[in-house]
C-alpha cells in the first residue's frame, strides 16, 4: 500500500488517479476529516494526517510500504516533512519526495524550505527518491485573462523555461513508487522544450487562433497582482523569489526523464494549451 500525503493538490490527485487506473493499492491523506470521509465514503482509501501533528503520522503508516511525500507549501513546511520522515524511519518504509527544481542550491525561499528535507533524507538510512520538477504548466490555469483579455501577466523572466505537465510528474512518480531501481535517484523533471513567457504565448496564439501577449510585471506590481487574487504574503514572495532565481536563466535544461522512465514523450505546451481550450478560450 502506498500512502499519498499532499492528496488534495495537483500532483497528488493525478497521482491517485494513476495509481488507480494502475490498479495500485493507495491511501490518499487529507487534512480535513470531512475529506477524508467522504472518501471512504465513496469507496477509496483514505486517512486523516496532518504533518504539523505528529501524533496522526504513525496510525497514517500502518500497512504502508511506500510515502509519497509533500507537505503544504508553508513556512513551516520543512518541520512538517521533517516529522513525516522521522515516523517513516520508525516504521522503514520507502520514501518518494516530491521536491522543487534546482532544490539542492537553495536558490530561493521554496528551494530552501525543501533543501533540508532533501538532506535528511540521504542521511536518514531509508530507501529514497527525490523528483524535482520544473515549472508546472498548470499554474497557467489561473490565468484567467488569457480567455477574458488574450494576455497573462507573470513576473518579468526573459530566459527560457522547460515546464512540465503535473500529469507527467504524477506518471514518474507512480512509476518509481512501483517498481524497483530508484533508491539513491535523483531526477530532475521537464517537459520537451524550453520556451520563454513570450514564446508561449505564441504557442498559446497558435493553438486559440487568437492573440495573446506576455505582461511581464515588475516584482512590485507581480506581487501586488498575486495578493489581489488571495495569495498570501508568503506565497506572494516566495513565488517572487523564484523568478529572480530563474530570470536570467537556471530553469531551461531539458530532461528526457518523463520519456525514460514512463516509455511516454513529456506533455509538449501546445498539446496542454489544446487539452485545456475550454480553460483559455
Amino acid at each position: 500500500m502506498i500512502l499519498v500525503t499532499g492528496a488534495s493538490g495537483n500532483v497528488g490527485t493525478a497521482l491517485l488517479a494513476r495509481l488507480h487506473a494502475d490498479g495500485v493499492a493507495a491511501r490518499a491523506a487529507y487534512r480535513d476529516p470531512r475529506t477524508t470521509a467522504q472518501v471512504i465514503e465513496a469507496g477509496g482509501a483514505a486517512v486523516t494526517l496532518d504533518l504539523a501533528m505528529p501524533e496522526t503520522i504513525r496510525p497514517a503508516l500502518d500497512g504502508i510500504e511506500a510515502v509519497f511525500l509533500l507537505g503544504a507549501t508553508s513556512p513551516a513546511q520543512t518541520t512538517h516533512e521533517l516529522n513525516m520522515l522521522e515516523a517513516a524511519r520508525e516504521v522503514g518504509v520507502r520514501m518518494v519526495k516530491l521536491s522543487v527544481w534546482r532544490a539542492d542550491e537553495g536558490l530561493s525561499a521554496i528551494a530552501r524550505l525543501h533543501q533540508p528535507v532533501e538532506q535528511s533524507l540521504v542521511t536518514s538510512g531509508l530507501p529514497w527518491t527525490i523528483l524535482r520538477p520544473n515549472f508546472y504548466l498548470q499554474n497557467f490555469l489561473r490565468q484567467r485573462s488569457i480567455r477574458e483579455a488574450g494576455e497573462f501577466s507573470l513576473p518579468s523572466i526573459t530566459a527560457p523555461i522547460s515546464f512540465i505537465d503535473v500529469g507527467d510528474i504524477a506518471s514518474v512518480a507512480a512509476r518509481v513508487l512501483t517498481t524497483d531501481g530508484h533508491d539513491g535517484r535523483i531526477y530532475d523533471l521537464t517537459g520537451p522544450k524550453a520556451l520563454t513567457y513570450a514564446e508561449a504565448a505564441e504557442e498559446f496564439s497558435d493553438v486559440l487562433g487568437k492573440p495573446v501577449r506576455y505582461v511581464g510585471l515588475p516584482d512590485d506590481a507581480a506581487r501586488a497582482a498575486m495578493l489581489s487574487r488571495g495569495l498570501s504574503e508568503f506565497s506572494a514572495d516566495a513565488l517572487i523569489g523564484v523568478a529572480r532565481a530563474y530570470r536570467d536563466g537556471g530553469a531551461e535544461t531539458v530532461t528526457s526523464t518523463v520519456a525514460d522512465l514512463t516509455g511516454r514523450a513529456a506533455t509538449g505546451f501546445a498539446d496542454f494549451v489544446r487539452r485545456n481550450r475550454d480553460v483559455f478560450g
